[in-house]
């Protein structure tokens, strides 16, 4: 048989379809922010609203900036420019992406678009890994306070642990590099979110009168909302990760419909069997943990593996969210009972079941041991890193409002807004 001659269009072709989907991946993993935002401020106090909602756009403004200055830079760069050879490259290496805008003959403008459509969708993956942490402070943090961190800490840990994970190749990074398996960000995306939510958590302190059932979602539907935009917007985060329109890609898909579906089951039946009820936030709560679990394993994982995934998490996480109670740490909103939790269960998952590698499936305890260190090694990374960076924030301009304004709403005294504000003039006077 003769060979298949090069096509040089076809090619090309590939390359900008793979493009085009990664663009419109990127656009669906940035609706997930908002997702974030509406998912988060329907379960705070109404007095809470536009807090727990700005930190959230408020990453999205600071971070853009930051990944196109020198994130992508420090993120993905390769051979001689790696400050730390495969643990963190240089911020000059790609600052501002000029080196993706060539010149043509004429003088104009030749942006590469393969290149520019990879680092846009990987600056979406950093912004809401920020914008997750947010929901272990609620209540009770400064809005310029937050951004201060939220510039810190994305600068000194995410954008290392990003190269870490997802800095493929020969010259890539060392998590990747030991055959740690995470394909979307169960470990830089959700254990590194949850590992910094529980150490902000522990500096920041309770919120006043931290007890079970202090505070009840202000807004059911407002947060089912955040979910439904976090759900569609995952299938870009899960399938857009593979860069490419392909059998891959598909899998990813099917895992990210399957596995939340079976996790929503997994939260009911327990909160139903725990507390009596199944509750729409459980069910929310549930389908958000499941898509938290499948993140790392949705490219290697079988649909029905998926699924024993997703009930296995579901269960877990309805019943991790009760362990602040007991150890006394006030997460608001359970960033470490979900993400945190769900990110390590998925992980881990890969090394007993995932194909070709599980432990179950012949492959021996090495998997296992990979997907194990990799995320100790981000937990303990971004754990230490956040405490230590909240804590001279707190002690210098201070992270925390005061007790008072905690009481009077953080909505009113930092931001001076109200979430709900009702004309008092279209209310009837009684005769």
């Amino acid at each position: 048989m003769a060979p298949i001659a090069y096509d040089a269009t076809t090619d090309a072709i590939t390359t900008n379809v793979n493009s085009l989907w990664l663009l419109v991946a990127a656009a669906l993993v940035l609706l997930m922010t908002p997702g974030v935002a509406f998912f988060y401020g329907g379960m705070v106090k109404a007095k809470s609203v536009i807090s727990m909602m700005m930190m959230s756009f408020g990453a999205i403004a600071l971070v853009a900036v930051l990944w196109v200055l020198y994130g992508y830079s420090m993120s993905f760069s390769q051979g001689s420019d790696w400050i730390i050879p495969h643990v963190i490259g240089s911020p000059f290496a790609h600052a501002g992406l000029i080196d993706f805008l060539g010149p043509k003959a004429d003088g104009t403008l030749s942006p590469n678009l393969n290149s520019l459509a990879f680092a846009g969708f990987q600056a979406t993956f950093a912004i809401i890994t920020v914008a997750l942490i947010s929901g272990a402070i609620a209540d009770r943090a400064k809005f310029g306070a937050w951004m201060v961190f939220a510039g810190v800490w994305v600068t000194l840990v995410y954008f290392p642990v990003c190269s870490w994970v997802f800095n493929l190749g020969a010259d890539g990074g060392w998590i990747q590099g030991i055959g740690v398996n995470d394909f979307a960000g169960g470990t830089a995306v959700h254990i590194n979110a949850g590992a910094a939510g529980l150490a902000l958590a522990i500096v920041l302190g309770r919120r006043v009168g931290f007890a079970k059932g202090m505070v009840k979602p202000h807004n059911v539907p407002l947060t089912l909302l955040g979910a439904a935009l976090l759900w569609f917007g995952w299938f870009g985060f899960n399938a857009g990760s593979e860069a490419a329109v392909d059998g891959i890609a598909g899998l990813a898909w099917i895992n990210t419909l399957a596995a939340p579906a079976a996790a929503t089951l997994g939260w009911l039946i327990v909160e139903k069997i725990k507390d009596g009820k199944a509750t729409s936030i459980g069910a929310a709560s549930g389908a958000v943990a499941g898509l938290v679990a499948i993140t790392p394993a949705c490219n290697i994982l079988t649909p029905f593996w998926g699924m024993v995934l997703g009930l296995l998490v579901g269960a877990v996480c309805a019943v991790a969210i009760d362990l602040k109670w007991r150890l006394g740490f006030d997460d608001s909103l359970d960033v470490v009972g979900i993400h945190f939790v769900g990110g390590w269960i998925g992980t881990l998952f890969i090394g007993l079941f995932g194909n070709g590698r599980g432990l179950f499936f012949g492959f021996g305890p090495a998997s296992l041991g990979e997907q194990f260190v990799g995320a100790l090694a981000v937990t303990v990374f971004s754990f230490f890193s956040a405490a230590l960076i909240g804590w001279i924030i707190q002690k210098t301009m201070g992270f925390r409002i005061t007790s008072e304004d905690e009481v009077a709403g953080v909505d009113t005294t930092v931001h001076g807004e109200e979430s709900y504000v009702f004309d008092e003039s279209d209310i009837p006077v009684k005769a």
